[in-house]
């Protein structure tokens, strides 16, 4: 239906009560949430493969390239400080500009530079690609998860960003490394895997430029939903820092956000080794264990966010957080019974990557005005991402280097009892729980 209040793009004259657009028909709403969830899902499940394909193809790079395991993690390291960046400025730049204009040229620029990393030719052009891929990428994130949210009913916001989430886990951590490794069988060549892996991104991002509604197109919906007044989602309203600094469960989840990736990503870059030098398994039973991992972390994505919908963002946060740090000082008694790793290390990853869901998602977005949504979740995604991603895998190789390396299970232990110590001040946002 058209909107009979103002064109895309156009402030509307000042008044002290907008008329809001004319919403979209509940059906034609249902269709374009289903959508537009589905293609950021997926457009998310390509930054998460983009992201972590390095890692399984790693092995045949060093041949061609000459790189070292040091190597690997300052790579990493600069790609999550530059995502970090991005995710704070991209975020209140999607507010301020719009969606589409932000999302689009993120996913074509992740998909084109995964494709030249294929052509890198030594250490130097490979910190230059992953830093360009880290902006990309860190530019989709809090734009994709602000649009989940504003596109979403709130019976179903929850389930919708973590479902929209939950790819990252499935085909970065999951599925991405078997399909990294088949294609190397068959290409021989890894430069050729990262040419084939950027194709699908190319496909989103048309599939998104044709479908995507900028918020201004369903703004009265977006108000029901989100229970904001006109005023504050009128086209053309500027989002102010002040407003998301002011608001504390921005402020803890960032905080929140740091003990969980410090728990995250420590055991991700170090789990490898502990799993080889400290319990001594082959390389096939490691990925086996690891692949823990990516499959429990998709069902983590969808499943607390879901529960939360229904119990609460804040009792499912303090549960995950527990019964995160429970199973990893389980994991810490077992020894090399491949079963029992992977099973433990699964109810981890469900806890871990649910409670990064909830704290980039609904926890923030639900606890600041529709306008500032984005630049919301850019912030703790960002500060996450540079002290988390950035400076946490190389203390945990230092703390591993100095004190063992079965050590690095009592940081990731530590990282989340952070996290559990500050949920406990959080303030309930779910609408099942602040309605009326």
């Amino acid at each position: 239906m058209k909107n009979t209040t103002s064109r895309p793009g156009e402030r509307p004259m000042p008044e002290s009560a907008p008329e809001a657009p004319q919403p979209l028909a509940a059906g034609a709403a249902r269709r374009y949430e289903v959508r537009i969830v589905a293609l950021l899902a997926v457009g998310f499940g390509l930054v998460g493969m983009d992201r972590n394909i390095i890692a399984p193809l790693f092995p045949a790079m060093v041949e061609d390239l000459g790189l070292t395991y040091q190597d690997l993690g300052i790579i990493s390291g600069v790609l999550a400080i530059f995502w970090g960046l991005a995710s704070i400025v991209a975020g209140n730049l999607s507010d301020r500009i719009g969606r589409r204009k932000v999302l689009v040229p993120a996913v074509v620029g992740f998909s084109l530079v995964c494709g030249l990393t294929g052509a890198a030719s030594g250490m130097g052009m490979l910190l230059v690609l992953r830093a360009v891929m880290g902006l990309f990428e860190g530019a989709y994130t809090p734009a994709s998860i602000a649009h989940t949210s504003e596109s979403s009913t709130p019976s179903r916001r929850g389930f919708n960003m973590g479902l929209q989430q939950s790819l990252f886990a499935l085909l970065g951590l999951g599925v991405g490394p078997i399909i990294a490794t088949q294609l190397l069988d068959v290409l021989s060549s890894w430069r050729w895997v990262f040419s084939l892996v950027a194709l699908p991104g190319f496909v989103v991002a048309y599939l998104l430029y044709r479908t995507l509604r900028e918020p201004d197109h369903t703004a009265a919906a977006s108000q029901e939903r989100s229970g904001v007044r006109a005023a504050e989602a009128r086209v053309g309203a500027r989002p102010a820092w002040r407003e998301i600094f002011a608001e504390r469960n921005v402020l803890l989840a960032t905080a929140m956000l740091f003990g969980n990736f410090a728990c995250v990503f420590v055991m991700i870059t170090l789990m490898p080794s502990y799993l080889t030098d400290y319990l001594g398994l082959s390389a096939t039973n490691m990925g086996f264990v690891l692949s823990a991992f990516g499959f429990g972390g998709f069902v983590g994505y969808i499943a607390l966010p879901a529960l939360s919908d229904r119990l609460g963002r804040k009792p499912v946060l303090i549960a995950a957080f527990a019964i995160g740090i429970t199973a990893l000082i389980v994991f810490r008694t077992l020894g090399a019974n491949l079963p029992a790793l992977f099973l433990v290390l699964f109810v981890a990853a469900v806890c871990e990557f649910g409670a990064l869901c909830l704290l980039t998602g609904p926890v923030v977005t639900e606890a600041v005005p529709a306008a500032l949504a984005a630049s919301a979740a850019g912030l703790p995604i960002g500060i996450g991402e540079i002290a988390g991603g950035g400076l946490t895998p190389a203390i945990g190789g230092f703390i591993a280097q100095r004190f063992g390396i079965d050590s690095i299970i009592l940081v990731a232990i530590v990282g989340l009892a952070i996290s559990l110590t500050i949920s406990l001040f959080l303030r309930e946002t779910a609408p099942s729980k602040t309605r009326g």
